[in-house]
């Protein structure tokens, strides 16, 4: 158990270092691994989707400022007594504002403000006033990019109405704040990144790299011993899809190791009945040659029974030397005939004892002269194992009575196919056992079934290209056959009615 316990837990096994399947080869980092790179590029995706707008933000919030500066001269100027400012001041004004020169357009005038000596040429016109966003963004990274020093020609508002201000400046001390900006915003972006991605990357591991790694191990340990049952997972209590795939996987755990108990089983079963069918073979024609000599007695009794009998051994030989052929593990092709079903259901039952004056009822309702088109040892088989259920179930509820416990096989012909049902009013069959009726060792209902009987008898219908199916909405137990006739006596029975 501790062995086991330790592969649970680590999710190794023998089949590899990893635990992967043979063939199986990890490359590159793992789920964790990529999560976290993922998560590092998309934030800085994110940061420069950010990143763009602000620099031209920044950009038109620098020039602005600039301009904010021009008013200020402007205001002075206009409170100067006839609009003369002293040399000085005119120096002060102009190393505030970081500008070559300085000028004022009004509707009816146009006046130079301020000046340092020759005012160099243009290079770029920039208007603030207006101007779609995406020029602004374009502006800004032809500034980052720019190799020289520019001069820029800034118009922007003038304090009145009516009128603009605009100033002839150098582009380098604006390109200097911009990278600056840019470099704080870059380490902000790289911190805002690594908490951004450790706190993704956290919660990623918790919630689906960790739940992952355990369904792995688990498929893993129970790859390596799919019998056990405590290799089956435990689902947690989550309830999104990681909960469902738990419940799904442990769901599909048990139905596999549910198979595979019933194949062992039948693999058992086959090899045994291999064993006990050699022997059961020279017993039955033992019986067979004391038959033989029993149907040589004149007595009327003997006379009558000896031969069902016989048929009844050598049914029984026949199935052992089929059973001993083929191993238990396929049902011989039916040899298919025509014949009359009525004498048929009599065989079947005087082969489960239900004779008149038995505790429990016998009702045949079969269409006069109903013909099948099947194999009539295969076809006893089936009526057999249902009517013997029916007899089963009955016997239960002991003591019985003929008129309330009753076993009732009709049968009728519906154009090509022949429909046989053997019903019962018995309990019924209980509703955990219909998802598995059919199935060996699945389909019992009572203590001590094997559960062979019915899944025997779904393999020679289907073998007849018929089906078998429980009928719901009955009293007691109702099933149903049908057997379509061959492709080759629909044709001969056509060609014999153009010959009528």
């Amino acid at each position: 158990m501790n062995d086991i316990k330790s592969d649970r837990e680590t999710g190794l096994d023998k089949t590899g270092s990893d635990g992967a399947a043979p063939g199986f080869r990890s490359a590159g980092p793992g789920l964790s691994g990529r999560l976290l790179l993922l998560t590092i590029v998309f934030v800085m995706v994110a940061e420069v989707l950010i990143f763009v707008p602000s620099i031209a933000n920044f950009r038109m919030a620098w020039l602005s400022d600039r301009l904010a500066a021009a008013r200020t001269v402007a205001l002075v100027w206009a409170a100067a007594p006839d609009g003369a400012i002293p040399a000085d001041l005119t120096h002060d004004l102009l190393v505030s504002v970081n500008a070559h020169a300085v000028a004022l357009k009004m509707p009816d005038s146009r006046r130079l403000l301020a000046i340092a000596g020759k005012v160099p040429d243009v290079d770029v016109h920039i208007d603030t006033r207006s101007g779609p966003p995406w020029l602004a963004i374009t502006d800004a990274f032809e500034t980052l990019a720019a190799s020289r020093n520019r001069i820029l020609r800034v118009v922007g508002p003038a304090p009145t109405d009516g009128g603009f201000i605009e100033i002839v400046l150098d582009e380098r001390p604006l390109r200097t704040a911009m990278l600056i900006y840019s470099r704080n915003i870059l380490i902000l972006s790289l911190v805002i990144s690594g908490i951004t991605a450790a706190l993704v990357y956290l919660a990623l591991i918790w919630l689906i790299v960790r739940p992952i790694r355990r369904l792995a191990a688990n498929m893993t340990a129970f790859r390596a011993h799919p019998e056990d049952a405590s290799r089956i997972i435990v689902p947690s209590r989550r309830t999104d899809e990681v909960g469902l795939a738990e419940h799904e996987l442990a769901a599909m755990q048990r139905q596999l190791q549910s198979t595979l108990q019933s194949k062992n089983r039948l693999a058992a079963l086959g090899l045994a009945v291999s064993k006990i069918n050699h022997d059961l073979r020279n017993m039955m024609a033992s019986a067979h040659l004391l038959s033989d000599r029993l149907s040589a007695i004149d007595s009327p009794e003997v006379q009558r029974f000896a031969p069902m009998l016989i048929r009844a051994i050598d049914r029984a030989i026949g199935f052992a030397e089929a059973t001993l052929a083929y191993g238990g593990a396929q049902e011989k092709p039916p040899e298919r005939q025509r014949f009359a079903l009525a004498p048929l259901a009599q065989e079947v039952r005087e082969a489960v004892g239900l004779l008149p004056g038995s505790a429990i009822g016998w009702a045949a309702a079969i269409d006069r002269g109903l013909e099948v088109d099947a194999d009539p040892d295969q076809l006893f088989r089936v009526l057999v194992n249902l009517v013997r259920n029916s007899v089963q179930a009955l016997e239960q509820r002991a003591p019985n009575d003929p008129a309330r416990d009753q076993v009732r096989l009709a049968a009728r012909r519906e154009g090509a196919v022949v429909i046989i049902e053997v019903s019962d009013t018995g309990p019924g069959v209980p509703a955990r056992a219909r998802a598995h009726l059919f199935e060996a060792f699945q389909g019992s209902t009572r203590s001590g079934g094997s559960g062979l009987g019915l899944a025997i008898s779904a393999e020679l219908v289907h073998a007849h290209g018929g089906d078998i199916s429980l009928v719901e909405g009955t009293l007691g137990a109702t099933f149903r056959i049908s057997i379509p006739d061959r492709t080759a006596s629909l044709d001969a029975a056509r060609a014999e009615r153009v010959r009528a």
